[in-house]
């Protein structure tokens, strides 16, 4: 049984910054990932990090009031405002401290921070790195982390939370490399685990990116929010679903279809491939179903050969080696096949600004949360600032939380060895069982089912079919078993366990799809088409249920600043 104050599930940018800021204040925090947090799926965004410093001389009069007002209008006004807002208002604080630890953001000639456009913002003030912005902010939070000396516990897998009369108290985790479960308990847990992107068959998402943290939360009772949200990021490399960043229109590239057009003016014509991800993304799909896909097949092309071999190696660099080693093309010469790919969960835990959750001591911060300040469509560029803006405030909310009567509890040594022998019961279980269903064909037929029943355009029919065989996955679940029972590194062991919490995340987006009769930022219904703010100017909470599907309820949205209206690009 280890025993640290704060326990953080995840080693991305979010967990690493709550660890920081913790670590900071004289809090004994420990962060459990499964891979090195170096490695985690935060350095895998490449364009860049939100903020309104005004640099760029087309961006001189931004403020972060323009940013929110970009930014609730990018969510359809489904985000909350005063959410929005702290996040903008902490933004340039971000950047500088980021900068001051040492990311080597890209810079103007003067030394100043570059920024360049992003869809959906009307200025210019996106951060960058090159093409590897979040691999920059990663390896720099990691450096501060290892700095303050914060506990590293790597190539772990979190099963299940400790909770105790309504409190949670810790995690168990399976260690990879010894083999066999372990108790952490803790006084205060945050989860940061990232998206569900591994629901769909096509996802930019790392293979660690499964949703399971929210899943774990789900299961303790405590609601998701928002998860028939999911966006479509518009170019994903054809074959691979690997993404290309929004750089690459960010610095002039083009959408082009099968008969040379520049399709965008059809959809935005004020700003054309700088449109809300949203929008790009069925407006690609749209030119597709109608037959203007290359060839007539189902993809366009992201054209960089006018941008010049130079800037693309100045500004792009990780792209062009991903299109030539991944897709077999050279984006200096050649135009790179692209396809709207899973992208991001704009739902997840429900929480307030500061991560709290609604069961005492549980925190959470990230892709997996839901604050929320993407609403129905995330703006690129806010999803690393959210990290990092949430990451910070939920380290502090949590030190306040011990100083308030939090910490100097006795350990919760029951609970963790009932809680131990749970998970372990059922790997015994698992290992023992005659298994008449493959847990990997239920996957298999998961990620296609949620790729072809809830993806860029939804209708009530298909969608009710696909729910129909989510639940008819769900009832296979219990005559699953493992093929491998050793201890060490037994990743079936993991995707296994993992499944379960997949399937449920799975059915809170499918049925809170199905429930929403409207269309709003990434939730776009052919039978529906209309934003519909009478009725649905809320949030969906799902409620767990073992049986079947959740259990629905609504939410209002936090209106305030900026009233709704017709988005317009």
């Amino acid at each position: 049984m280890i025993r640290h104050q704060l326990v953080i599930v995840g080693g991305g940018l979010a967990g690493l910054r709550a660890a920081v800021e913790a670590k900071g204040a004289g809090i004994d925090v420990a962060v459990i990932s499964q891979v090195h947090p170096g490695r985690s799926h935060s350095g895998a965004a490449q364009g860049g990090i939100n903020a309104a410093l005004a640099n760029n001389p087309e961006s001189h009069d931004d403020t972060p009031e323009k940013h929110a007002f970009d930014t609730v209008k990018g969510s359809d006004y489904l985000a909350d405002q005063d959410a929005v807002y702290q996040m903008t208002q902490d933004a340039p604080q971000t950047i500088f401290e980021m900068e001051h630890w040492g990311c080597p953001f890209s810079r103007y000639d003067d030394g100043r921070i570059a920024q360049r456009p992003f869809g959906g913002a009307g200025y210019p003030r996106t951060c960058y790195g090159a093409d590897k912005t979040g691999h920059y902010l990663l390896h720099t939070l990691v450096e501060q982390a290892y700095r303050r000396q914060v506990a590293m516990y790597i190539e772990r897998f979190v099963t299940s939370l400790i909770v105790v009369e309504g409190e949670c108290r810790g995690v168990v985790a399976y260690d990879m490399i010894r083999g066999g479960f372990e108790a952490f308990v803790a006084d205060a847990v945050i989860i940061a685990t990232g998206g569900a992107g591994r629901t769909y068959a096509n996802t930019t998402n790392a293979i660690i990116s499964t949703g399971y943290g929210a899943a774990m939360a789900y299961h303790a009772g405590v609601p998701l929010k928002d998860m028939e949200f999911v966006q479509f990021h518009p170019t994903g490399l054809y074959t691979t679903n690997i993404l290309m960043t929004e750089g690459c229109r960010g610095e002039g590239g083009y959408l082009i279809n099968d008969l040379g057009e520049r399709f965008m003016e059809r959809y935005a014509p004020t700003v054309m491939e700088l449109a809300p991800r949203d929008i790009t993304a069925r407006s690609i799909w749209t030119e597709i179903l109608e037959g203007r896909g290359i060839g007539g097949k189902d993809f366009v092309y992201l054209d960089l050969r006018h941008l010049g071999e130079r800037k693309i190696a100045e500004k792009l660099p990780g792209i062009r080696d991903l299109a030539i080693h991944f897709e077999g093309v050279d984006p200096v010469t050649q135009p790179v096949p692209i396809v709207p790919s899973h992208h991001y969960t704009m739902g997840g835990i429900d929480t307030d600004v500061d991560g709290v959750t609604a069961m005492p001591g549980l925190y959470a911060v990230g892709e997996c949360a839901c604050v929320s300040v993407h609403g129905a469509n995330r703006l690129g560029g806010n999803s690393l600032l959210e990290t990092i803006v949430f990451g910070r405030r939920a380290g502090r909310a949590v030190v306040s939380f011990l100083a308030d009567g939090g910490a100097g509890r006795p350990a919760p040594e029951a609970a963790a060895r009932a809680a131990l022998g749970a998970v372990q019961e059922r790997v015994d279980r698992l290992s023992r069982a005659a298994a008449t269903e493959d847990a990997y064909d239920i996957r298999g037929e998961m990620i296609v089912t949620m790729k072809q029943n809830f993806g860029i355009f939804r209708e009530a029919r298909q969608m009710q079919e696909g729910i129909d065989k989510l639940l008819s996955l769900k009832e296979r679940l219990p005559r699953i078993g493992l093929r491998h029972a050793g201890g060490a590194f037994n990743l079936d062991m993991i995707r296994t366990i993992e499944l379960e919490g997949m399937l449920d995340v799975a059915l809170a987006t499918a049925v809170g799809a199905f429930k929403r009769t409207e269309s709003r930022g990434s939730h776009a219904r052919t039978d529906y088409p209309n934003r519909d703010d009478v009725h649905w100017l809320e949030h969906t909470l799902a409620l767990y249920r073992p049986d079947g599907p959740p259990e629905l309820a609504g939410k209002p949205v936090a209106l305030g600043m900026f009233e709704p209206q017709e988005r317009k690009y």
